[in-house]
């Protein structure tokens, strides 16, 4: 394990499943286990797996100016959101180009909640709340275990009255095996899941419990690099990987839009005010590439970084691929001339095994209707 200055509680456990604990935002995480890693995509797509993602970070704002800095430190009208519900937002610079994102939580009227990955966000925040009346707390203890899969709502109805009814970017809170907890209907999957937010000391207990109680229903737990897999198929980006922060651009700094990455969509319509956001709007129609999906023949993954290219030319990058034995297909997330970003456009990827031929594909290639995730009832 390389110099972490947080620890998830069920670092032991992990160590256990055959993980070094790799580095990611400061924490230990399970980047691998031993075993496949295709048996936990498997099992998040047709029953559940659980995760430890507590390397999210976790950032509690309170006080009458809560909601007027989360307002200026995102792309979302916080107004909108009541108590209950929450929000997948982005953050950007002065410059209008992203530098994280989060999803927001609204706890009460003037409690929130932001959890964010390896970005910028707690500097937005704190930043944005220089001379306001508020608080703000990061939080190392409170753990995050993300149950996903079709099954998840088939467990935890047995232990939370009400699970079923919490919709899509709704959370409750509650209590889990006499411990409480805040349970919200979020992922990272494309699936119906669940991620179960609880003190690090009820971590290992909560997590012991789920893997013996849902053994027989095939729930098992999963590495974080699992969400490779299964964020590729369902147009999941991951920053900084698949950013210019990875790729830079020859002749300027890291930074990419909205418009490129194709995360306009979390802007709310006619906000103004947040940081970045006159010159977002500005950079409308002025994309120098796009982030797009890339369709493979045959079975072969290309790695991250492996070429894309057009009549012998380079014309793109390859950030995130996967094969698929349920689904039949091999796909990839690409950064891409615009011009290339249209369905059916051919192109091949050079990579370590040789030349690929593809096809560029809309995403996501995975339920592209969302009807797995937002399923009612």
């Amino acid at each position: 394990m390389t110099a972490s200055w947080r620890f998830s509680t069920l670092g032991e456990r992990h160590r256990k499943l055959g993980s070094a604990l790799e580095d990611w935002s400061g924490m230990g995480t399970a980047w691998s286990y031993s075993g496949d890693p295709e048996k936990e995509y498997l099992a998040i797509r047709t029953k559940a797996g659980l995760m430890d993602v507590s390397g999210l970070k976790k950032v509690h704002l309170t006080g009458p100016a809560a909601s007027h800095v989360i307002d200026r430190a995102t792309t979302r009208n916080v107004e909108k959101i009541m108590p209950g519900r929450s929000a997948y937002a982005a953050m950007l610079n002065d410059a209008g180009k992203f530098v994280d994102d989060c999803v927001i939580y609204r706890m009460g009227p003037n409690s929130w909640m932001v959890v964010h990955g390896s970005g910028q966000a707690h500097e937005q925040l704190t930043m944005a709340a220089t001379g306001r009346d508020v608080s703000i707390r990061f939080d190392d203890n409170l753990h995050d275990l993300s149950l996903q899969g079709p099954l998840a709502v088939e467990y935890l109805q047995e232990h939370v009255p009400g699970i079923r009814q919490l919709n899509y970017f709704s959370h409750m809170h509650t209590s889990l095996f006499g411990l409480p907890v805040t349970i919200s209907r979020t992922g990272y999957t494309g699936e119906r899941g669940y991620e179960i937010f609880c003190r690090g000391q009820d971590a290992p207990g909560i997590w012991d419990r789920i893997l013996e109680e849902g053994a027989s229903m095939g729930i098992i737990p999963c590495r974080f690099t699992t969400l490779d897999l299964l964020r590729t198929e369902s147009y999941l980006l991951f920053f900084p990987y698949d950013n210019s922060e990875m790729y830079p651009f020859d002749n300027e700094g890291p930074g990419d839009t909205l418009w490129e990455l194709g995360l306009d969509f979390t802007v709310s319509p006619g906000k103004t005010g947040f940081r970045g956001a006159e010159e977002h709007y500005r950079l409308k129609g002025k994309e120098r590439f796009k982030i797009y999906g890339l369709k493979l023949e045959g079975t072969t993954v290309p790695e991250n970084g492996a070429a894309l290219t057009m009549d012998g030319k380079q014309v793109g990058v390859v950030t995130q691929g996967m094969y698929s034995s349920l689904n039949k297909h091999n796909i990839a997330i690409a950064r891409m001339p615009v011009e290339c970003a249209v369905d059916g456009v051919r192109m091949t990827v050079k990579c370590d095994a040789g030349e690929i031929p593809c096809v560029a594909h809309s995403m996501p290639f995975y339920d592209p209707e969302k009807k797995r995730r937002t399923a009612k009832g």
